[in-house]
Parts: C-alpha cells; sequence; structure tokens
C-alpha cells in the first residue's frame, strides 16, 4: 500500500506524529517537537530548518486523508463480493495484514449467541500451526480474552478494545506456553482486533502475527478499526443467511426418505444439494406388493418455505397414488396432477415416477416435463427414450404414454432433477451432453456401487459446488442398480 500520513481530524492534523514502528510509512514525516503544539497550529520549524509555506502541511494532509479513504473504498468494495463466511473471513485476513503491516495471521467466527457456525482461519499458517495456536490457554490468547471476556456491567453492548502485544518475549502477564508457541511458529508480536459492532454483537475476532517486536501506529489502528466494523456488518449478513441456509436444508431433509428401504435384487443410493434459498426438488423410493418398488424424483416449483411444504405434500400424495395404482405410472402422475390443479392452481411441478420389478429387472416409467433417465453399464451409457410431456399443472389434462425398459445385470438407473443441469450454468443442450460424459467416464470399480456412480456424477458435473448464479435450484440424484 502507498505511503500515508496519519489520518485524523482537522484541528488534529499538526499534531506530533508516532515513528513508524510497523506498517506503513508517513507521507510526510512529523516535525520534531519538545512540547505538544496547540491544536491546530503548526510547529516553530528549527532554527536551522527552512519554513513550509502556509497551508503546505494541511494540503499534503489532506491528500493523505484522501488516499486513506480511497484504500478503504479499495478494501470494503472487495469484502461485499463475498458470498460465504469462509470467504469473507479470508478477506478479512488478508486486508487486514496489509493495514496493519503483518504477513500472517488468524480469524476467529465464534458467534457469541452460541448458535453458531464456528470456524477457524488462518493466513500464511497451516492447520498444524492453528492448532498449536489453539494450544495456548484461551483465557490468556489475545482472540480468548476478546472472545469471552465478560461484558461491562454498565454497557453490555459495548465493543471490547483491541489487544496489541508489541513484544511477546517481554510482555507482562503472558502465560509460558504462549511465549513457547510464539518462538516455536517465529512471531514476536501481534495485534488482536474483535469482529463486533454494538448492532452485531460479538461475532469473532482477528489477530494478526508480526515476524518482529512491533505494533500497528495510530493511523493504522484508526484504518484497521473503520474497516472491522465494516466487515463486522458484512460477516452479520453474510451469518445470517447460512443459518437460513442451514435451516431450510434441515428442513428439506427431513420431508425426504431418512433411509432408502432394502428390496432383493436393486441396490439404491441418494443425493441431496440444497441451494440456498432452498428449492422443491425431492425423490422418494417405496416398496410396493409383490416385491415390487416405487421410484420418483420431482421438482416443485418456487424456493423457500412454501415450496418445501408443497413438496412435502406432493410427495405424500404419490405415495398414496403408488400403493393403489403404482404398476401403471402414468395413472399415478394423472392423479397426481389433478390433486396440484385442483389445490394449487398457481403451483407447477415435474415427476417421474418408476414402477420397478426387480426379480424381472422390469421397469414401466412415465414423466411429467422431467428430464429422462440415463442407464449406465458396462456396454452402453444411454438416456431412456421418453415422450415429450408438459409440466403437471400446465395442462387442463395431462396424460403421457409410459415407457418400459430392461435394465442388463450390472446397469444402473439413474434419476435426476433439472437442477443437476440448471446448476452447471451451461445451455441445456450442453449440460446433457456432459451428464452423459460424466456417466461414461465412471471407473468400472465403481460401478458396482449406485452411491459411488451418484458421487461421480455429481463431482464430475458440479466440481466447484452448485454455481450461486443459479439461484434456488437443488440437485438431487436416486441411482438404481440391478443385480
Amino acid at each position: 500500500m502507498a505511503s500515508n500520513a496519519p489520518v485524523g481530524k482537522p484541528t488534529d492534523m499538526s499534531a506530533p506524529q508516532m515513528p513508524k514502528v510497523a506498517g506503513i510509512d508517513s507521507t510526510v514525516p512529523g516535525p520534531p517537537h519538545t512540547t505538544a503544539p496547540l491544536p491546530g497550529v503548526p510547529a516553530a520549524a528549527a532554527p536551522s530548518e527552512p519554513v513550509s509555506p502556509p497551508g503546505a502541511l494541511i494540503q499534503d494532509r489532506l491528500a493523505s486523508w484522501v488516499s486513506d479513504l480511497t484504500t478503504l473504498h479499495e478494501l470494503t468494495e472487495r469484502l461485499i463480493r463475498t458470498a460465504s463466511l469462509d470467504e469473507a473471513l479470508r478477506e478479512v485476513l488478508g486486508a487486514g495484514a496489509a493495514l496493519v503491516g503483518a504477513r500472517r495471521g488468524m480469524a476467529v467466527l465464534e458467534p457469541a449467541d452460541g448458535l453458531g457456525p464456528a470456524s477457524t482461519i488462518g493466513l500464511g499458517l497451516a492447520h498444524s500451526d492453528l492448532g498449536t495456536i489453539e494450544t495456548v490457554p484461551r483465557g490468556t490468547s489475545s482472540y480468548g480474552r476478546l472472545l469471552d471476556g465478560l461484558p461491562d456491567p454498565v454497557h453490555p453492548e459495548r465493543v471490547p478494545d483491541p489487544i496489541a502485544i508489541r513484544d511477546v518475549r517481554t510482555e507482562e502477564g503472558l502465560d509460558p506456553r504462549h511465549r513457547e508457541v510464539a518462538a516455536r511458529l517465529g512471531y514476536a508480536a501481534s495485534y488482536a482486533l474483535p469482529l463486533a459492532t454494538e448492532e452485531a454483537g460479538r461475532l469473532g475476532a482477528a489477530v494478526w502475527l508480526y515476524d518482529e517486536p512491533a505494533e500497528p501506529t495510530d493511523r493504522q489502528r484508526h484504518l484497521i478499526g473503520l474497516y472491522g466494523r465494516f466487515a463486522t456488518e458484512h460477516l452479520a449478513r453474510l451469518l445470517q443467511v447460512e443459518r437460513a441456509r442451514v435451516q431450510v436444508a434441515t428442513i428439506a431433509e427431513e420431508l425426504l426418505p431418512s433411509r432408502l428401504p432394502r428390496v432383493p435384487g436393486v441396490q439404491l443410493a441418494a443425493r441431496h444439494r440444497t441451494g440456498p434459498r432452498g428449492g422443491g426438488d425431492w425423490y422418494d423410493a417405496l416398496p410396493l406388493p409383490e416385491g415390487a418398488l416405487g421410484l420418483a424424483v420431482g421438482s416443485v416449483s418456487g424456493t423457500g418455505p412454501s415450496a418445501l411444504a408443497a413438496m412435502g405434500r406432493l410427495r405424500a400424495s404419490l405415495r398414496a397414488y403408488a400403493v393403489m395404482e403404482g404398476e401403471d405410472p402414468v395413472a399415478v402422475l394423472s392423479d397426481l396432477e389433478l390433486l396440484l390443479r385442483l389445490t394449487e392452481p398457481a403451483r407447477s411441478a415435474t415427476a417421474l415416477f418408476a414402477y420397478a420389478e426387480p426379480a424381472q429387472r422390469r421397469i414401466v416409467l412415465a414423466g411429467a416435463g422431467h428430464a429422462p433417465p440415463l442407464v449406465i453399464g458396462d456396454r452402453r451409457t444411454e438416456f431412456v427414450e421418453t415422450s415429450l410431456s408438459a409440466p403437471l399443472g400446465m395442462l387442463s389434462c395431462w396424460e403421457a404414454p409410459s415407457v418400459e425398459l430392461s435394465p442388463e445385470p450390472g446397469e444402473t438407473v439413474l434419476l435426476y432433477t433439472d437442477g443437476l443441469l440448471r446448476r452447471t450454468g451451461d445451455a441445456m443442450d450442453r449440460a446433457f451432453a456432459r451428464l452423459h460424459a460424466a456417466a461414461s467416464s465412471v471407473p468400472k470399480a465403481d460401478r458396482g456401487d449406485p452411491g459411488a456412480v451418484a458421487d461421480h456424477v455429481l463431482r464430475t458435473m458440479l466440481p466447484e459446488g452448485l454455481d450461486t448464479a443459479v439461484d434456488g435450484e437443488d440437485v438431487v440424484l436416486l441411482a438404481a442398480r440391478f443385480d
């Protein structure tokens, strides 16, 4: 970062400046003083020194002030582009290290309300280094004192002050283990900042480590304090999003089967990934009379709690229809479409239902606006030929012919929702091609395990996880391997 003078109020611009201890030198060094000057009045120059033109010092200070504001603007702009807690904490560590002139550091996320999530992120520190730092008794460590310090009885909302340790070797009151860890990791000083505001409360703490005895200048403390308050508010927003995502994912998992049934002649595996807002994708597998098995996947339009509730109702209704007339998948989906149209006319859904007889390796299936299943085996990888049909709720009366197929021994039939395709961010034709390529590349050693098949397809299609640019799309895979 460019060299800049201290930031201060206009009345403080001529105050004496502390010599550089760590970080960035001031552009204009403060003149020597024997006594402190009056506020707002430049000190007299020594007889041998030239007198600065009037206003030159103020102009330099203003230029430095503008430079500091520009730096803060650039750093906060980078921070607000982060979309996850871990990403934001890493950005805070990097920006803070530049502001205080340190090289390494760690951030601890530990909300004071105890509702989590909790995590520790390092900058220039390996995972083992973080573990070593955590062996210091928490009550004597800088971040521990910030996180566990008792609130002010008069002002419980008061934010604790930062903690600077200029020299670990000579600082009084440090635990011997603290000095031992510092010597082992090669740091000599630290500066700990609470990630807390009166509005957000205490979310965590950040600690930056110096290789030599040092501490931030007044200007650096001022800048990191401003940045820290902004960062805490951003982290608080991300924390709310993360907690909402976890709650939605928990509800979605509770609405889906807690375990898959065991039916002779077939092995089952399912994978479910929920987006930040929670979509309405679902799957089901239920035993039917005479050793048959019902397999279903589907998606309800919309996101959030209302879509989850609709998904739960639709799945429960399909189970009832499957028990009554599962051998006719078209009748099952027709009944489901009628129910959806009568009870939730403003909502649409896609669904695929398959009636399987594992002993005969026979499947009869029908789909309503849903992507075709994929058959994966040693000698073929191909999509099932299904008729094009509209989603449920889109027409006054839905009907489409069923399709019958006979998997070979050892083949896996993969059912999935559109989220698997949409989350790639590609056009649908290219996404289908990627899915076929992913299924074809399943290692031969993994083809005997439907869970391994689903995992390989998921990793290959979405190597970086769910594409955050496609909001609200869940991903569901249901794999059935026939013996």
